[in-house]
This record gives C-alpha cells, sequence and structure tokens, in this order.
C-alpha cells in the first residue's frame, strides 16, 4: 500500500469533519448537555442526539469516536468564566458580584454537575473537561479577587481562610439542592457570603 493510499481514510474523515460549521457543532453540544441536565448522562445516547438534532450517528460518530469524548468536547466548548472581570473596588463588593454571578447559573450548572454524576469519576477525560470547563477557571477567577483583596490590604497575606473561600463558595452551590431540595440563587448566595464567607475574612 503506498503511503497516498494509506493517508486516504483520514483525509476523506477530515474532509467529512469540514463540512460541520461552527454553528451545526454548537447545536450539537448544546442538545448533549441540555439532555444531560435533563435525564442524566447515563441515559443519554449519541443515537437520541442524532434524533433530536436531525443528523445521522455516524456524523457523530465520525467527529466523536465516544460519548465521553462527545461530551468532554460539548463541556470545553461551553466554557465561559463567571466571575471573569469582576472589579467593584472591594473585596466584599466583589465577593458580594460573585455571590449574584454564581446565583445566576447555579442551576444550570449544579444541575449539569449533578447529571455527570458518576460517569466523573470513571472516565478520566470527562473529568478533566468538566473541571476545565467549569471549576478551574471560576476558581482561579476567584483567587485572583482574592489576591486583589490582599494587595489592597483589605486581607492580610496568609489570613487562613483565604484558602478555604473557594471551597465555602462552590460547596454551597452544591449542598443546598440536598438541603434544601432547591438551587443557590443570588439572594441565597449573597446571604450566604455576608454571613459567612465576609466575616471569616475579618470583613464586612
Amino acid at each position: 500500500m503506498t503511503s497516498q493510499a494509506a493517508d486516504a481514510p483520514d483525509t476523506v474523515v477530515a474532509s467529512r469533519r469540514s463540512k460541520i460549521t461552527p454553528e451545526r457543532e454548537r447545536e450539537f453540544f448544546d442538545a448533549v448537555l441540555e439532555q444531560i441536565r435533563q435525564c442524566g448522562y447515563d441515559s443519554v445516547t449519541m443515537e437520541g442526539i442524532a434524533a433530536s438534532t436531525r443528523c445521522s450517528k455516524s456524523t457523530l460518530y465520525r467527529q466523536w469516536k465516544t460519548k465521553p469524548q462527545f461530551v468532554a468536547a460539548a463541556l470545553r466548548a461551553s466554557r465561559q468564566v463567571k466571575f471573569a472581570g469582576i472589579d467593584t473596588g472591594s473585596l466584599a463588593g466583589d465577593l458580594r458580584r460573585a455571590a449574584r454571578a454564581a446565583g445566576d447559573w447555579s442551576g444550570k450548572d449544579t444541575r449539569l454537575l449533578q447529571a455527570l454524576g458518576h460517569a466523573v469519576t470513571t472516565d478520566q477525560e470527562l473529568a478533566q473537561a468538566l473541571r476545565e470547563a467549569l471549576v478551574d477557571p471560576e476558581i482561579a477567577a476567584l483567587q485572583e479577587i482574592l489576591a486583589r483583596g490582599v494587595a489592597r490590604g483589605e486581607v492580610r497575606a496568609g489570613h487562613p481562610a483565604l484558602e478555604y473561600i473557594p471551597a465555602m463558595m462552590f460547596g454551597v452551590l452544591r449542598v443546598r439542592p440536598m438541603l434544601d431540595g432547591q438551587y443557590a440563587d443570588s439572594d441565597y448566595l449573597v446571604r450566604f457570603v455576608e454571613a459567612a464567607v465576609l466575616p471569616s475574612l475579618g470583613l464586612t
């Protein structure tokens, strides 16, 4: 077999992939993430996504060989840093603003985290994609907010509570549905910040 012949299948796949527009790809990604939110990861199939987006199964399998790869790609494409750009001039103001931002998306993203459930503990690529899309960027942005507060002298460097602020903010998002049967909305999160987060840092 010649080198040209050996390369032919890859050329065909690349050609077929190029036919999917960014808009169509976005439709696929939105569909799989929404079905995961509604039905849970285990209930979602490539066949079901193909039917809901009016495409063939082969179209999806040419792009993403397995469901975990497909979902991982959708997670990475959905990345939007909610805490990015928050800078009110004070750490207390920034944390209140972050609480409101988190409340605006908590139902959607917390439901997705819950729906992925066991899958992220058994598939490393999926777990990594989840961290890259929904966890690491927000923690980095929150740590930047805290670092500015330290730089302004609002909180001393090395304050023991600084390490735990991300866990406090993300923890309440995950645990409220279990405790109260509802997601943590903006008002709830602002009250949480004022009652627990700010006092832990010596702020008001």
